[in-house]
């Protein structure tokens, strides 16, 4: 599941540049319908089209930028190495050369090898070669090829052996779907349904296109949308044509939308505002111009269970569709722009209808979405595991002062051949060492690090503060050999490692929370209950909303909406934590008012949270409130 989910997250690379290329292709239709084609509707309209006609394309590399270990751009370069030699090998020039036969007897499913599909598995190709062979060491008379100048290499041999593969299996596989379109079409109103299932099922793979070539074109004799764009002028039957697109209406134009809504409200609080845009431009694409692609590549990866209601309902309608006495057409897609062009074709019939049931479908989507998603906890688009969130801001990673943090931590913590992993939270990071005895504590003391904690087994927590993410940052930076910190300056002690304020001294704060003040040896965790993470106090709250206890500067906010950090006006550095172990929640009952930066006054709402589900997952409501750069401070609330 997490690779499905990382898959996911990948596809949003491609797939953000779709809504652009849908809001282009309509817009062309829209001019040329009012003043008709001229120059400017010419290039806009191949401006999107060239990137329609290369989504595969673009998720070959897309899918091998994002599932590399590292972000980098050899990683793309090696899916594009892929994508162009799979698709190369098996174009039908290259296969007849290979049969020795007539470009014209090539089999015709070579003409749709350019697919989703084949660009999913060269993206793969991509990734995994870089993932693998990046840091590979030849020898010195190959050395030029050495490292990263090897993926592009792998992944080009890798993808012959695919290509020979495909040369044998995508004939069977496109001949299967165009035999089982051609039975679907002798089942009537319910092969229509049938269809509509498949056309959806099908799209993650890229294979629908055999399935439309039977139905819409003249494969099997059906030639349902040329007959339609042609009227009355064509082969086309009042009352029959149009009957395999009309049901993609209502779905395309008013249930996914619908869905886009549902995601949107069951999204994390803390992600919503990450989420909308990609959801509204992807609706958008969807009402306006009927491309769901980057609608759908959101969730379908992400919640696949989901797609396959989707799919169901898309069958639902076209075999609702062609029972009743309505009939549409399209030329691009089953959006509102095609819609409204096709108003007036002498084959359409009832097009009112399609409105009806649009509505219909936007409320069944949204209520059946909503339901799914909340009752099974899917991960769709702002519901995603944190580990598998893109992170937001400026890592500030060549801050000498974060560099220096990172190089001395790596060293107090056995060196970065002992970090097996790495992670963070609010203010800490989360290690798993090969070897716990190697980690010197005092060292970590030394270098900045208010405590660490070794929950168990090989895992290692440092506390560090509220900019944990940049020392985290720096130190992945150093372990992967792209930052390098002069070893006089890693020897030496680093300056302003946690902000320094007078000790002693007494932080008088508003209470944030209502609720009982506790002392922090009440509260159930050991990390907070001894102080490691710095003095403070804590709250058994009876409200349900956080304010600032001062004027202060949002620092942070944690992901999961549970924690956030704040600075105030003394440089007083505070965390304010809602609930013990609920980073677990992910979100679930978080509900976040401000944002990083944002600068707030004594009493402004900061978050909510829902008492009872907190409760309810089995964790404490106990809300320390900690100070993070005084160890000798005392916390008293006014």
């Amino acid at each position: 599941m997490k690779f499905m989910q990382r898959l996911g997250r990948s596809f949003m690379l491609p797939v953000a540049v779709l809504p652009v290329a849908a809001i282009l292709v309509g817009l062309a239709n829209w001019i040329t319908a009012v003043f008709g084609a001229n120059a400017v509707t010419t290039v806009i309209s191949a401006a999107g089209i060239a990137m329609l006609d290369n989504i595969a394309l673009l998720f070959a590399v897309g899918i091998s930028l994002g599932m590399a270990n590292k972000t980098d751009g050899t990683s793309a370069l090696a899916g594009l190495v892929s994508w162009l030699t799979v698709t190369f090998i098996l174009s039908p020039v290259t296969v007849a050369a290979i049969y020795g036969i007539d470009a014209d007897d090539v089999n015709p499913a070579f003409d749709r090898i350019q697919n989703v599909f084949v660009g999913i598995l060269c993206g793969l190709i991509g990734a995994w070669s870089y993932n693998r062979f990046k840091d590979t060491k030849l020898p010195d008379a190959l050395s030029f090829f050495s490292g990263r100048r090897s993926v592009a290499l792998v992944a080009a041999g890798v993808s012959i052996v695919l290509a020979v593969v495909l040369l044998f299996l995508w004939p069977i596989v496109f001949g299967g779907l165009v035999a089982f379109g051609e039975w679907i079409v002798t089942l009537g109103p319910l092969g229509a349904g049938i269809y509509g299932f498949f056309n959806r099922a099908l799209i993650p793979l890229g294979l629908h296109h055999a399935l439309n070539s039977v139905f819409w074109f003249d494969v099997a004799g059906i030639n349902d949308l040329p007959n339609f764009l042609a009227g009355a002028e064509g082969d086309g039957v009042f009352g029959v044509t149009g009957q395999y697109m009309t049901g993609f209406f209502p779905i395309m134009m008013f249930g996914l939308p619908g869905a886009a809504l549902a995601m949107y409200v069951t999204a994390k609080s803390t992600r919503k505002k990450v989420v909308a845009g990609l959801l509204l431009s992807a609706a958008i694409s969807c009402f306006f111009v009927g491309v769901t692609e980057p609608l759908e590549f959101a969730f379908m990866f992400l919640a696949p269970w989901l797609y396959l209601v989707h799919a169901v309902f898309t069958g639902i309608s076209l075999a609702i569709a062609a029972i009743l006495p309505v009939r549409m057409g399209f030329g691009f897609s089953a959006g509102f722009v095609d819609y409204v062009l096709q108003l007036v074709n002498p084959l359409a019939q009832n097009p009112w209808i399609i409105l009806v049931m649009g509505v219909f479908w936007f409320f069944v989507y949204f209520f059946v979405f909503r339901f799914f998603i909340r009752r099974f906890q899917l991960k769709t688009p702002g519901r995603e595991d944190d580990d598998v969130v893109e992170e937001v801001g400026d890592a500030a990673q060549g801050e000498d002062k974060f560099a220096v943090i990172g190089a001395r931590f790596i060293q107090g913590l056995g060196g970065k051949d002992n970090i097996v992993e790495l992670d963070n939270c609010a203010t800490r990071l989360r290690m798993e060492v090969a070897d716990t005895s190697k980690v010197d504590e005092p060292a970590l003391k030394r270098a900045g690090a208010s405590g660490t904690i070794k929950p168990g087994g090989h895992s290692v927590q440092v506390v560090y503060g509220l900019n944990v993410q940049f020392v985290k940052d720096a130190m992945e930076e150093i372990m992967a050999g792209r930052l390098e910190v002069p070893e006089a300056i890693a020897a030496s002690t680093p300056a302003s490692v946690a902000t320094a304020t007078v000790t002693g001294r007494t932080v008088s704060l508003r209470q944030p929370l209502a609720g009982t003040v506790l002392p922090l040896a009440d509260v159930p965790d050991p990390m907070f209950a001894e102080g490691t993470m710095g003095p403070g106090l804590a709250i058994d709250p009876s409200g349900d909303t956080v304010v600032a206890p001062a004027e202060a500067t949002v620092v942070s906010v944690f992901p999961t909406g549970h924690a956030i950090g704040l600075e105030l006006e003394d440089g007083t550095e505070l965390l304010i934590h809602v609930g013990i172990d609920t980073v677990n929640m992910k979100g679930d009952g978080f509900e976040v008012l401000v944002g990083a930066g944002q600068k707030v006054g004594a009493g402004t709402p900061l978050l909510r949270f829902d008492r009872d589900r907190i409760a309810a997952a089995g964790f404490s409501p106990i809300t320390p409130v900690i100070v993070l750069n005084d160890e000798n401070a005392t916390v008293a609330f006014g």
